[in-house]
């Protein structure tokens, strides 16, 4: 089976976001253009490591060309759109930046179905693995947008225990900190 690249260059809505309640939530990140969908679920470790190397790239892209313009885009806090049907799982993820276009290309791999170990990098220039993709390309504000909901999304989750900084559920935790007491 051969890999897919779904593409949207440029999209017109590139998010991330959540289903469920706290404590069991599935993180996706949805693009959209015109009519077409596309979302894929990943770890919520995956989400937060990408929001950080954006804001990073941002502000290396920043100090390497300072005349590419930071323009202050609208903050997009409006649910994933619908429906929510999970293209694939993400595994590996790439990021690279096109000086010429003045874009972001974020590259999201499936997860390899074969018993293989994955790779710790994927060459956003060589995409021969039967694994699809989706590519994205946006601008360093829409980068900057994307880190910022991103952020958000994820810290909305459960509070961390004051004493031993595990989650707290609705109902507590045992509290390793605490003999076992219910917090």
């Amino acid at each position: 089976m051969s890999s897919r690249i779904i593409l949207f260059d440029p999209p017109d809505r590139f998010v991330a976001g959540t289903v469920g309640e706290p404590g069991e939530r599935t993180f996706f990140i949805q693009a959209r253009t015109g009519s077409q969908l596309i979302s894929v679920s990943l770890e919520k470790t995956q989400v937060q490591a990408l929001a950080d190397r954006l804001v990073y790239m941002v502000r290396e892209i920043r100090q390497t060309d300072p005349t590419i313009a930071l323009s202050r885009l609208e903050k997009d806090n409006a649910p994933l759109d619908t429906p929510i049907e999970e293209e694939f799982r993400v595994g590996v993820i790439g990021l690279a930046f096109d000086a010429e276009r003045q874009l972001i290309q974020i590259d999201l791999q499936a997860v390899s179905e074969s018993q293989e170990e994955e790779p710790n990098f994927i060459d956003v220039d060589d995409l021969s693995g039967d694994q699809d993709v989706l590519r994205t390309l946006i601008t360093p504000s829409e980068a900057q947008r994307f880190a910022s909901r991103a952020h958000s999304v994820v810290g909305a989750g459960r509070l961390p225990c004051p004493f031993c900084g595990g989650p707290i559920d609705a109902r507590g935790h045992l509290c390793p900190r605490s003999n076992g007491y219910r917090r």
